[in-house]
């Protein structure tokens, strides 16, 4: 939903999704693997022609850092406007990720505004970053759902059906994920 409502609003050509090998930011209790996340990933797209997954992070080792892999999109595209899709949740702390102002210099931050993160927060933390004012904003529908919620249904063994695409309720389901 968040993909959708940046390429409307925002008016992208396209939205890539990219599924990190190693995250050094977030670490997920009971983390499926990489090749699930993958194929989560390109299950929810699979019929969505707005939508990509690249492989990028995945086939490159170590920590997935934005910032090695805008410089190979970069790299590939010059002529294309970057924009990094996060949530204002993430927003608020981009200051602290791995040289966000190298970030910055080849995307603009897309931030989707999320309940429970003001956005005077989000444009604190951005002020001081050369590249922060370019931040655009998108509305996302009031609807309370997190990858978070996903996995705790699915280990309460609670139903997930309209959560996720119906193909990666059923991949989920079948490879026992979350358990």
């Amino acid at each position: 939903m968040c993909a959708q409502e940046a390429y409307v609003q925002l008016a992208l050509d396209a939205v890539l999704l990219i599924p990190a090998l190693t995250p050094p930011h977030k670490p997920v209790e009971e983390e499926p693997g990489v090749e699930h996340r993958l194929e989560l990933c390109r299950l929810a797209a699979r019929d969505d022609e707005r939508f990509e997954v690249s492989e990028l992070e995945v086939e490159r080792s170590g920590p997935s850092y934005t910032v090695d892999t805008l410089t190979e999109l970069h790299s590939n595209a010059r002529d294309n406007d970057l924009f990094l899709i996060v949530g204002g949740d993430i927003a608020a702390g981009f200051a602290n990720w791995h040289e966000p102002e190298r970030v910055l210099s080849m995307a603009t931050l897309a931030v989707a505004k999320r309940r429970g993160t003001r956005r005077a927060a989000v444009d604190a933390a951005l002020a001081r970053l050369p590249g922060g004012e370019r931040t655009r904003f998108f509305r996302m529908p009031r609807i309370d759902i997190s990858s978070t919620l996903v996995r705790e249904r699915v280990r309460a063994g609670l139903p997930i059906r309209y959560l996720v695409p119906e193909p990666v309720e059923g991949y989920i389901a079948e490879k026992g994920l979350y358990h």
